[in-house]
């Protein structure tokens, strides 16, 4: 008996020790969607003091933090902040990647539907990625008391960052001008959900990504969710991923100089000032942990370069897949698509081609290769599966392995020179793209500021599958099951 109540009283204290762990009452990622690091100071003066320099000014700032994989892209520079990882583990192999031998989105999920909207838009979870998330590991570690909600115009922007144990993830279906989920989290829109679409919305098929009203809207969603869900008012620390895709669409339109590019950050940082104000007003001036970042950069646009004498131009991918499937044919004497697609870098060999016409897989991969060196737009042609071996820079060669799932990147990779980016564009183009390892789509901005963060900077390399091992290390939780990240130590021992 004296045995059954001293392992009680243990019991006890063990769980009042466990109840004493200090964390704030909330914390929220904030992902700026193609935020170039340079964005923070070429734009600093025209910023307000309650936004975006308020977080430099109050904030701790990693100015030397970059993107350590290749291609880099908005679903993975999403999983990889919140997994701490990377592609090779997380299985987000991109935006758009082939599985089981068939390309898919990287949050298509037959199995769901929509709620909110009875379109494609809605049926999207995050299955296809497998390691947990900052906000999973919270769920675990307070016995799935937490809150974890995830907001943002882009499904994959709100899905992947939220986790496969969260509350909700809410994103923007332009058919029907509001904002849905799927059956994944729940069978129908809570009701503060439904009245902010009512009051809300846009004509439907209008597409909202690409002008500053849609970052207006997503900073008013994760603001509801913040009020309506009481997030970081419920004695248990809980957790909000709001992320801004207006930038990047408008990025992708206009480029990273001009009048748009300028307005859609000028609207963010006052978006963002109201944002800050309302988390000080409902949850507390210093009871709160943000980090603000990017999923990636983005290039200046070539025509833009060139009127300054500056180098660039682009790549074509259909041309390359054209160019290696013509030499194939020729070679082996057997006319079809041996490369069956070019994504964001990788080529994808067709297997089932191969095996149809008994051609070798590792004859047609070599050829490849040989006819892809020959072409002077790319610096480096590697196979995936031997990129240990490849005669590239250290740091090229570890983005890569990085970036490479054996099951899901295809075959072949090219690095193209700094000065070719992979896309092409006619003369009056004006727009830009993202996915190479180079500073201008790899250097990211990463910013901590609030609960136990006092102000200041390094200048020493961080990563970002380092944010998810930092904000975990700062809560006393555990690393997501996937992570490869360091805890960035001048951020975590200021606790």
């Amino acid at each position: 008996m004296k045995r059954h109540f001293f392992t009680f009283i243990m019991f006890c204290i063990a769980v009042a020790a466990a109840a004493q762990v200090e964390r704030p009452k909330l914390i929220v990622g904030l992902v700026v969607d193609q935020m170039r690091w340079d964005y923070l100071y070429y734009y600093y003066d025209q910023y307000g003091e309650g936004g975006l320099k308020r977080i430099l000014n109050e904030g701790f700032s990693c100015e030397n933090h970059n993107i350590n994989y290749m291609p880099t892209v908005t679903a993975i520079g999403h999983s990889s902040t919140y997994t701490g990882s990377v592609p090779s583990l997380t299985g987000i192999a991109g935006n758009n990647f082939h599985k089981d031998g068939k390309k898919i989105y990287c949050c298509d999920d037959n199995t769901v539907k929509g709620v909110g909207s009875d379109s494609k838009a809605g049926k999207m979870s995050p299955r296809n990625m497998w390691a947990s998330t900052i906000g999973d590991e919270l769920k675990l570690a307070t016995s799935f008391k937490s809150k974890v909600i995830g907001v943002a115009l882009k499904d994959r922007a709100s899905i992947l960052p939220a986790g496969h144990a969260a509350d909700a993830a809410y994103w923007y279906d332009n058919s029907v001008g509001h904002f849905i989920t799927s059956t994944y989290y729940m069978d129908r829109l809570p009701e503060w959900v439904e009245q902010f679409n009512k009051q809300n919305n846009t004509k439907p098929g209008f597409d909202i990504k690409p002008t500053n009203e849609g970052v207006t809207m997503t900073f008013k969603m994760a603001e509801a969710a913040l009020k309506n869900e009481k997030l970081g008012q419920r004695g248990v620390t809980d957790m909000l991923c709001v992320s801004v895709s207006s930038t990047d669409a408008v990025g992708h339109a206009f480029g990273t100089r001009g009048k748009e590019n300028y307005e859609v950050y000028m609207q963010l940082d006052k978006d963002l000032t109201a944002f800050l104000n309302a988390l000080d007003s409902q949850v507390g001036r210093g009871n709160y942990l943000l980090f603000l970042t990017a999923d990636h950069g983005a290039a200046h646009n070539p025509n833009f370069l060139n009127s300054h004498k500056l180098p660039g131009g682009g790549w074509s991918t259909g041309d390359t897949k054209k160019q290696v499937n013509e030499a194939l044919a020729a070679k082996f004497g057997v006319k079809g698509d041996y490369i069956s697609d070019v994504i964001d870098y990788r080529l994808y060999i067709d297997r089932n081609f191969l095996d149809a016409n008994k051609l070798d897989y590792e004859k047609v991969k070599a050829a490849a290769i040989d006819v892809l060196k020959r072409d002077s737009q790319f610096v480096y042609v590697v196979d995936f599966e031997r990129a240990a071996e490849s005669a590239m820079p250290e740091f090229l060669r570890e983005r890569t392995i990085n970036g490479y799932n054996r099951l899901r990147s295809g075959d072949i990779m090219v690095v193209t020179r700094p000065d070719v980016l992979n896309y092409t564009f006619p003369r009056d183009y004006r727009g830009t793209n993202h996915g190479a390892w180079n500073p201008y789509d790899a250097h990211i901005p990463m910013l901590f500021m609030g609960w136990h963060v006092r102000h200041g900077s390094t200048s020493e390399p961080t990563f970002i599958t380092d944010v998810a091992a930092t904000v975990c290390a700062m809560l006393h939780i555990q690393m997501p099951s996937a992570c490869i990240g360091n805890a960035i130590l001048p951020v975590v021992e200021q606790k």
